[in-house]
């Protein structure tokens, strides 16, 4: 299936901002080391772990891409609920991405996948059930582009093809450029979710589907995507589930960040400021944060 993603308007959020820390609830810490470093890759990094039933994960460069917080015994997010849906993981080239379907397919994991053109995606989930995609774009000289919109799909991945490709990186630790490349949420409402990601931070809407909407800074693909498709006029997990517990967006500035506050002051949302960062919570409670990069 395919939808067309509208290019930016020339407003907005700095067109460098990206996706950040992510850090999500688990129940078992050390469960959840034997998969992230075990399976997919990541390093832990020491000084991150100083806090008791907590690591902070990176790739072989050593800057941080993720956070596990332990909730002991604590369930899944329930599916009925808004949330996370996914954390995306961005791996350097395909060759990457082969290296990590074969890793995963060794473990015996569950592994959803597609070709969406600009960029080619397996779906996988940790043990608590939190969503993880890990995926490598394509170049975007090579995007489809037709009467200013860029063309997306859902196409299958030639996975054989794939690991042939993966034969050619040889890493035990995710490479080094290995980034958070988008996150994608669970919403009660699309409007709601517009309103706050788009009118107020400043995001470009890139697309639109039944139930989903897909945002931007600097014209790529999306930094953010939500849906209803399980969350409609719901509300948010539980403190006590696994899942998401807060996301930094990363601004290339000071001014940048300014420029924030001030659209978040306009709307009359309420920040908490920590040092030089913001804190605040969209329409459902996810927890964000912003921050100079």
């Amino acid at each position: 299936m395919e939808q067309q993603i509208t290019q930016p308007t020339l407003t907005s959020i700095h067109p460098d901002t990206h996706i950040g820390l992510v850090t999500l609830r688990v129940a078992n810490l050390e469960r959840s080391l034997a998969f992230y470093e075990g399976i997919l890759g990541f390093k832990r990094i020491e000084e991150g772990s100083g806090t008791q039933g907590a690591a902070i994960l990176s790739a072989e460069d050593g800057q941080p891409l993720m956070a596990l917080r332990e909730v002991q015994g604590t369930p899944p997010q329930p599916r009925r609920s808004t949330g996370l849906y996914h954390v995306a993981i961005l791996l350097p080239s395909r060759a990457d991405l082969g290296r990590a379907l074969m890793r995963m397919a060794q473990a015996d994991l569950e592994i959803g996948q597609g070709d969406h053109l600009v960029s080619e995606a397996l779906y996988v989930s940790d043990p608590d059930e939190n969503g993880l995609e890990i995926y490598r774009d394509r170049p975007r000289d090579t995007w489809q582009i037709d009467n200013g919109a860029v063309r997306m799909a859902s196409d299958p991945i030639d996975l054989y093809a794939l690991m042939d490709d993966g034969k050619n990186a040889t890493w035990e630790t995710l490479p080094a450029g290995t980034t958070v490349g988008h996150i994608h949420l669970r919403v009660g409402d699309i409007s709601q979710a517009e309103h706050f990601y788009h009118d107020v931070l400043g995001f470009d809407v890139m697309a639109r589907m039944p139930g989903a909407l897909f945002l931007s800074a600097g014209g790529y693909h999306h930094h953010i995507g939500m849906n209803t498709w399980e969350s409609r006029g719901t509300g948010p997990a539980p403190q006590n589930t696994a899942g998401l517990q807060s996301f930094v967006i990363a601004l290339a500035n000071r001014e940048a960040l300014v420029e924030v506050r001030t659209r978040l002051a306009a709307n009359n949302i309420p920040i908490q400021e920590q040092g030089d960062n913001i804190i605040v919570g969209d329409p459902w409670g996810n927890q964000v944060r912003l921050e100079v990069e």
